[in-house]
């Protein structure tokens, strides 16, 4: 235990605590379980390492960081660290990658032994981490009544800026956005100039770890993209080498043809998938993985399709990386918007437009000469512009919807 004490500090007393994630503002840290799960790469082990700084302040010794993929965990449990940790004083404890958590028993895993220390030592605080497909995970442990459950997607653009600028900018809300951008946006342009930030987010900016090696970046995020496919979804939902295979193709074929209005039986023929159930999970697999989103026709009851009317890659960075040519000017804008809202508010495909926002507001991106005709008699319909620093009317710039948190 000493030993893990030491290699704990280590790692806590590294991390710097001088930007931190809108998230971390908003989670209700006197819960006794909680749950931060999300994409590999956005951030999960910072935020965890910056509240065990945080909670270790006066007795260090109290704090607790353990990732579960360590060897430590080949022969000892969860729930023995966790007896050993509080018999010495401890009353934090932090967890990292539980789904690589190497179980003990066939049907005890991770989250078993979660509940019984949940149950077992009420006046330990836990945080755990784990990847997005743990929505996925049928665990042997019931914890949806014990946890605060929390996802952290990527950097926003705001997040960007206030990061690489050190500033402190404020989100607002769409309907802040809708009602007041000239003015916002006049006040953040007057002091910065957004647009050369803007485009280095929409390529490096929606993983923050793009700064430690920037020739490297789209290596690595090729790396994390196997990790995910490879083992991830192996980990938590029994995915086997040919599933992920078939997989990684059919992200090849998505990121190639962005947006994309699928054909399944075309897409289950290049593929060679027996059934279109099959190649529905899929596609909620890489979904869930935030690899791609899909972005459902606007419909009620029966009329709603059972296959999505487009398919998007999750965010900018994976365009720039994944596709093999430059992408299309107008994909990036569509993803980028849909990636920032999508976090919030639900957004389907409407009959005139590009984006119907909580059943209400009509959304129509382009370039700044966009026309306004195919928003004619529509109400509450607005236009999400690029290239532009402040907008007028329903004109509103595009960059300003990643204000949003």
């Amino acid at each position: 235990m000493d030993t893990l004490f030491e290699q704990s500090q280590k790692i806590i007393n590294r991390v710097s605590t001088k930007f931190r994630r809108s998230l971390y503002f908003n989670i209700d840290w006197n819960c006794r379980l909680i749950e931060i799960n999300g994409a590999r790469g956005v951030g999960k082990t910072t935020m965890l390492l910056q509240h065990a700084k945080e909670s270790g302040q006066e007795d260090p010794r109290k704090v607790l960081y353990l990732s579960l993929d360590d060897p430590y965990f080949y022969i000892h449990s969860i729930i023995d660290t966790a007896d050993y940790f509080l018999k010495y004083g401890g009353t934090h404890l932090f967890l990292d990658e539980v789904h690589k958590y190497p179980a003990k028993l066939r049907d005890y895993d991770w989250s078993a032994e979660l509940k019984v220390i949940y149950d077992r030592y009420p006046e330990l605080k836990i945080v755990y981490s784990g990847s997005s497909v743990l929505q996925f995970f049928k665990g042997h442990g019931d914890l949806s009544r014990r946890k605060c459950g929390y996802n952290l997607p990527g950097l926003s653009f705001r997040e960007y800026v206030n990061w690489r600028k050190e500033k402190d900018l404020s989100a607002y809300t769409l309907t802040e956005i809708i009602g007041n951008h000239q003015n916002i946006t006049r006040d953040i342009s007057l002091e910065l100039k957004i647009l050369p930030l803007f485009d280095s987010y929409i390529r490096h900016g929606y993983y923050p770890y793009y700064h430690e090696s920037p020739d490297q970046f789209c290596a690595r995020l090729k790396d994390t993209i196997n990790v995910i496919l490879e083992q991830d979804l192996q980990a938590v939902a029994s995915f086997s080498v040919e599933n992920h295979y078939k997989l990684k193709k059919l992200l090849g074929v998505i990121s190639d043809s962005v947006p994309i209005t699928p054909n399944l039986t075309k897409l289950r023929s290049e593929l060679y998938i027996a059934d279109h159930r099959t190649l529905l999970n899929y596609l909620d697999a890489l979904e869930k993985a935030e690899l791609v989103t899909t972005l459902e026709k606007h419909a009620t009851g029966m009329k709603k399709l059972h296959k999505p009317s487009k398919i998007y890659l999750h965010n900018t960075n994976l365009l720039y990386c994944l596709y093999q040519d430059k992408p299309n000017k107008g994909t990036v804008r569509e993803t980028f918007f849909y990636n920032q809202i999508r976090n919030f508010h639900r957004v389907s495909y409407p009959e005139k437009g590009d984006f119907l926002v909580d059943s209400r507001y009509v959304f129509e991106v382009g370039g700044k000469n966009k026309s306004n005709l195919q928003l004619q008699d529509i109400p509450d319909s607005y236009r999400a512009v690029d290239d532009i620093e402040t907008g007028f009317g329903n004109k509103i710039p595009l960059w300003l919807f990643g204000f949003l948190y």
